[in-house]
């Protein structure tokens, strides 16, 4: 168990760790720059750090084996969300991921009511602070339950530095976002990108309670989110975002299937989506395996994509697949989103 030094010096050292990162605007997205753009530069860094602000390796195991442990971490979310409703969803975001490296690193203490909203309530006033959102200690309080005052939450929030040896800066999906739908045709319109990272975002956020996503790295879960936004968006150019993702040096292929597949069921649930396709039967049951093949057909003047899964060839026709509108993000796109698609 993480030993507590002096409040005293380690509040001071936080209060000076938040003013020097004060003049680093925090940003999920870019991480270790001050910009909202995307620089190519520190994207190596991202990927040689991001298993430093990850959950133990061992963290999703022991929840899925121990009920109790599933539960803990479910009620604490569950605090999380309930504390931060007033603020952005990342700040909620970044907050469970100092949850679950925290219980990961300390473990699952008494399920005793009171911790639950005191692990989420310091969770939170630490995102908050990352973020510079102004808030007042009742504004993450909730309206009812456990009222914590100033010096318990520091407490807490003391615990939770030291589990994270004061990485708070976090690594997240969302830090890789950029990088992978920069190989995303480079002559896509705005709308289209947009329309694509908007749904590749909304299963991230969604991911995050799914503990079987826990085991893979910030960067696989990206990057199996943006494949899945783009097989129900745009799949005729799946193909050839998966191979560009796949081409990345720092990709693990293997275990970007296993964690493409993980996120089927999460990506789906509750969601309908934007395209009309084939039928369930002729819908491939993993896109992601690698025995597939791609043939122009002659007879349709589409894309025809064998995919065999298990030794079964599916086939699915890329002229064949009704298409809808994109709402908000593609209106009047219809006829160019045609042309860039037979182009893969």
């Amino acid at each position: 168990m993480y030993s507590t030094p002096s409040l005293l010096y380690l509040s001071s050292k936080l209060n000076s760790e938040l003013q020097t990162e004060s003049s680093m605007d925090f940003d999920l997205e870019n991480p270790l720059t001050n910009t909202h753009e995307l620089h190519f530069d520190t994207i190596p860094s991202l990927f040689l750090i991001e298993p430093d602000h990850m959950p133990s390796k061992d963290y999703s195991k022991t929840l899925k084996e121990m009920d109790f442990d599933h539960s803990f971490r479910r009620e604490a979310i569950a605090s999380v969300l309930r504390v931060s409703c007033n603020f952005d969803p990342s700040l909620s975001y970044l907050a469970v991921n100092y949850l679950d490296r925290f219980l990961s690193s300390q473990g699952i203490p008494q399920p005793k009511p009171w911790v639950f909203k005191l692990l989420a309530v310091a969770c939170v006033s630490l995102a908050a602070k990352m973020k510079e959102a102004e808030f007042y200690i009742t504004d993450i309080q909730g309206d009812g339950g456990f009222v914590f005052d100033t010096q318990t939450i520091q407490k807490m929030e003391v615990l939770i530095l030291g589990a994270l040896n004061w990485r708070m800066r976090s690594i997240t999906p969302f830090s890789f976002i950029s990088f992978f739908i920069s190989l995303f045709k480079p002559n896509d319109p705005p709308p289209l990108r947009e329309a694509l990272k908007a749904r590749a975002c909304e299963i991230i956020f969604k991911a995050q309670n799914d503990i079987n996503l826990l085991e893979f790295r910030p960067s696989l879960t990206a990057a199996s989110a943006l494949l899945y936004a783009c097989h129900e968006l745009f799949p005729m150019q799946f193909l050839c975002f998966r191979k560009a993702i796949s081409n990345c040096s720092c990709v693990n292929k293997e275990n970007l299937l296993r964690c493409y597949n993980a996120m089927q069921e999460t990506a789906m649930d509750g969601y309908e989506s934007q395209f009309d396709m084939v039928s369930s039967s002729d819908t491939p049951v993993n896109v992601l395996d690698r025995h597939f093949s791609s043939s122009e057909s002659e007879n349709t003047g589409g894309t025809a994509v064998t995919i065999s899964t298990n030794g079964t060839s599916k086939i699915w026709a890329g002229k064949d697949i009704k298409r809808r509108k994109i709402s908000a993000f593609c209106n009047n796109q219809t006829a160019q989103l045609s042309r860039m698609q037979q182009q893969c």
